[in-house]
């Protein structure tokens, strides 16, 4: 409180004596075990309920996927926990398991775009990537604002070297979400694959996306890579439309005529 009323005033008087009564007191005086027992009770902190799904997550996060799994089938049975599994066997890299736990999820769940998703990560990892392109297109359709969905569409028409329709997919991932190329981590719900194949060119597109979209630093890091990386066409580089305000920079005309030792 803001002021001192006439009871805590008399109080304040008598603190003094009080202090020097305790000090004289006994350790073991009845007044001081008293005042011990009249202290007010600590609350004990509510025990938590781990559930088995919670405890599976906990098993992903310590990339323990066969606890996880275990712990998974013993949760009731749903899309959601289904596809957890998959992910759990994913991250064994046993595909063949994550497929038909995912296409389990798909079953019980139609419009789980998650899982959708994920069965075209496993269609992609074994090299399937127009089945890829075609699960990620469902997905897309039932999650039109999923960045990380059009981030993997891309990459698998990357891999097919159409690469105008993967940078447009790459374009909307971005659109959607500026932090999309740099998330790395896999646990959850949702898969998002990462290799690329000429790795200097997809840097090179990549450092155009950030550049349209105006975020320079992360533009000039992808061409530094991409230069690294043993980019070939680096005279024209200037030349491309989206470096347009970007010429001016120190940084940029550094980059030009930066010769790297390739990678």
């Amino acid at each position: 409180m803001g002021w001192v009323t006439p009871v805590s005033a008399a109080v304040a008087l008598l603190l003094p004596n009080c202090a020097l009564a305790l000090q004289l007191t006994p350790v073991d005086s009845p007044l001081l075990a008293n005042a011990k027992r009249v202290e007010a009770p600590v609350n004990p902190q509510p025990k938590v309920n781990v559930t088995q799904e919670m405890r599976g997550d906990i098993y992903m996060a310590r990339k323990q996927y066969r606890d996880a799994v275990e712990a998974y089938e013993q949760c009731p049975q749903s899309a959601v926990i289904v596809n957890k599994i998959g992910i759990a066997y994913h991250q064994m890299l046993e595909l063949d398991a994550a497929k038909k736990q995912y296409e389990r999820a798909i079953k019980m769940n139609p419009r789980y775009a998650e899982a959708l998703n994920n069965l075209g990560t496993v269609y992609y990892a074994k090299k399937s990537y127009r089945r890829a392109i075609g699960q990620y297109k469902k997905a897309l359709k039932l999650a039109p604002d999923s960045a990380s969905i059009y981030s993997n569409l891309g990459t698998a028409y990357w891999a097919r070297k159409k690469y105008d329709q993967a940078m447009k997919a790459y374009e909307q991932a971005l659109a959607l979400d500026p932090e999309v190329f740099e998330h790395r981590s896999t646990a959850g719900v949702l898969l998002q694959e990462r290799p690329i194949e000429e790795r200097a060119k997809f840097h090179f597109y990549q450092a155009k996306l950030y550049a349209k979209q105006g975020i320079t630093d992360r533009a000039l890091l992808c061409l530094r890579k991409a230069l690294e990386e043993g980019y070939k066409d680096r005279d024209k580089i200037a030349e491309q439309p989206e470096f347009k305000d970007m010429l001016n920079l120190p940084e940029f005309k550094e980059l030009i005529a930066y010769r790297p030792r390739v990678l």
